[in-house]
């Protein structure tokens, strides 16, 4: 509107000093006044009827350049809003459908200028180029938290079992069926016959069936170097080349195999080789 008023106003104090003019003008030659009137007038309209079509593409542009800009904050907020849930932060205290908090006391109204044209376009640009960064900055951000939770996910992490306690540990121990020194390759968790038995990562499984010593047993690829192993099984409930997710629910508790009684014999393999499961069991929580 401001551009318009501007480029309206220009033209009609032409008009009026060219009506002064021909007043004149009117003294000298009376003859001649209506031909120029006319002349200027016409003149005038032309100028006028630029200034106008001038004004309205100026508008046009500006609320093409609006409209973009809404376009990229409603984008923001929404990648706003995902990265909140993404990384569990406090929705109250980021909301991205409310205007962030600001305040402060009142300035001087006599001191405050309205903002003119050349200043506002200036605004609007450098809004534009900071919407930009800020894009470009959350997009890197989205990208490392769903990494993180990517990994999150692979990585073994937590209890294969949701009732139960820990009966064994990883590492030398006395063998309950001969008595001798031997080592322990896993982590034995007992509890009740049937119980669920579940992935402690997302992966796919590799093996699901009888195997000497184990039982009924699934195993699991993670991928990055990572598998599972869960024995002694009474049901096995995945096939081979099925995925799973972390927490699936992948075989229900048994004493099959080499067992004295209803457990999980659970295993972490890095690389091909056992390793201690208890670092894993401990990191969720």
């Amino acid at each position: 509107m401001i551009t318009i008023s501007v480029f309206i106003a220009l033209p009609v104090s032409f008009i009026l000093v060219g009506y002064q003019m021909g007043l004149s003008h009117m003294k000298s030659n009376p003859d001649d006044l209506s031909l120029a009137m006319q002349a200027e007038m016409d003149a005038q309209r032309l100028t006028l009827s630029e200034a106008t079509r001038t004004a309205k593409d100026n508008m046009d542009a500006l609320a093409l350049r609006l409209g973009k800009l809404q376009a990229h904050v409603i984008r923001l907020d929404a990648l706003g809003q995902r990265l909140t849930t993404m990384a569990k932060l406090d929705k109250g205290e980021f909301d991205f459908n409310r205007p962030p908090a600001q305040g402060g006391p009142l300035s001087n109204t006599e001191a405050a200028k309205s903002i003119d044209v050349p200043d506002f376009m200036k605004s609007l640009e450098d809004l534009s180029a900071q919407l930009d960064d800020r894009s470009q900055q959350l997009e890197v951000l989205e990208d490392m938290l769903m990494t993180r939770n990517l990994q999150s996910e692979v990585v073994p992490a937590g209890r294969p079992i949701t009732k139960g306690w820990l009966s064994s540990y990883f590492g030398m121990r006395t063998d309950p069926f001969n008595g001798r020194r031997v080592h322990h390759s896993g982590v034995d968790f007992a509890g009740k016959m049937g119980s669920d038995v579940i992935s402690v990562a997302a992966g796919v499984v590799t093996f699901a069936g009888w195997r000497s010593g184990y039982g009924n047993l699934v195993e699991v690829n993670h991928g990055k170097g990572y598998a599972t192993r869960y024995g002694h099984n009474s049901k096995i409930l995945v096939k081979v080349g099925q995925a799973v997710k972390k927490g699936q629910v992948l075989s229900k508790m048994g004493s099959t195999g080499r067992s004295t009684g209803p457990h999980v014999h659970f295993e972490v393999l890095y690389n091909g080789r056992a390793v201690d499961p208890i670092k894993y069991i401990q990191a969720s929580r």
